[in-house]
């Protein structure tokens, strides 16, 4: 490990020591806000794990994050919570393999749509399955954790989705992203195995969405799976991830900030318009920023070094 690293590494660990100490400092409206734009950098971060180096738009965020909070609502009277979430995540683990399989073979906007009609498809079944079998559609879900308890829960995900990150990155199996990201037909011909790459990264992402809806499950406390698999939250993913930019794995922080808290804003004085105004949103950061806000960020940061490097010269 280099000195440079070291210090990096010293410095994140103060950082998020400084945002563990956030619940004690607030609460209220402040404290829900933190626990909102905690749990979106969870959600996008791991959606840009698969969709960033694929650059395959996956809108079974919903999906993951209701096979999730169903995790907890059917463990959290049997077993301690942390064990409920890690059983969250093996089950968002296990659907994204066998969707996975059956799916990534497709590309474009073929694995759009089907990704788009995963969470349906998953409501449906889960309300077939509970009014045929237990005669009821919800399910409580009952526990004493509260705000504070949920963001140190959110706070410790988005630490291990990041370390997970770096790890990949550095790892065999991100070079194989990286070519594959560029062309899976050169991937073919290096003799990487493309399907099976890409089913590991969706398992990996399809499990920390899993547990972040675990995790969020006792702020429903009454479930159902209309408020479990509800699109509109994939589709919020995507938008704040691609506002932040998809390319560096610290991208979507950028984007869930300010979103978040915009959203927030015109949610409480703009209700009957939300979704108007985060559709005309989306297409701006469509057509305006490709890169999202970390690319143009980037690129004023090398524009810099190098005027520097240019002035620096004899």
């Amino acid at each position: 490990m280099t000195r440079s690293v070291f210090i990096q590494l010293i410095l994140l660990a103060l950082v998020v020591l400084c945002f563990a100490a956030l619940p004690f400092m607030t609460e209220g409206f402040y404290l829900t806000l933190a626990v909102n734009i905690a749990l979106y950098v969870a959600l996008c971060t791991a959606w840009t794990l698969f969709s960033g180096p694929t650059h395959l738009v996956s809108l079974a965020t919903a999906a993951f994050f209701g096979v999730g909070i169903y995790a907890t609502a059917i463990g959290v009277e049997y077993l301690p919570f942390p064990v409920v979430i890690l059983l969250g995540g093996l089950a968002g683990a296990v659907f994204a393999a066998g969707v996975g399989a059956m799916t990534l073979r497709l590309s474009g906007v073929y694995f759009v749509i089907f990704t788009l009609g995963l969470a349906e498809l998953a409501r449906q079944l889960v309300t077939y399955f509970q009014t045929k079998i237990f005669g009821s559609i919800g399910l409580f879900v009952l526990t004493d954790h509260s705000e504070g308890d949920l963001f140190h829960y959110l706070l410790a995900l988005i630490v291990v989705i990041f370390v997970t990150g770096w790890l990949i990155g550095r790892s065999r199996l991100g070079f194989a992203m990286r070519v594959i990201g560029n062309d899976e037909l050169v991937a073919r011909h290096f003799g990487i195995e493309v399907a099976r790459s890409k089913i590991i990264l969706f398992v990996i992402s399809g499990a920390f969405i899993a547990m972040a809806g675990a995790i969020m499950a006792p702020r429903y406390a009454y479930v159902e799976p209309a408020s479990a698999f509800n699109s509109t939250m994939s589709f919020l993913v995507v938008i704040m991830a691609l506002l932040g930019g998809t390319r560096r794995l610290w991208g979507p922080l950028v984007g869930v900030v300010p979103f978040t808290i915009i959203a927030d804003l015109i949610s409480a004085y703009f209700p009957e318009h939300i979704n108007i105004i985060i559709g005309l949103g989306f297409l701006l950061i469509v057509y305006l920023l490709k890169d999202g806000v970390s690319g143009i960020l980037l690129k004023a940061l090398g524009s810099n070094r190098l005027t520097r490097a240019q002035g620096a010269k004899p």
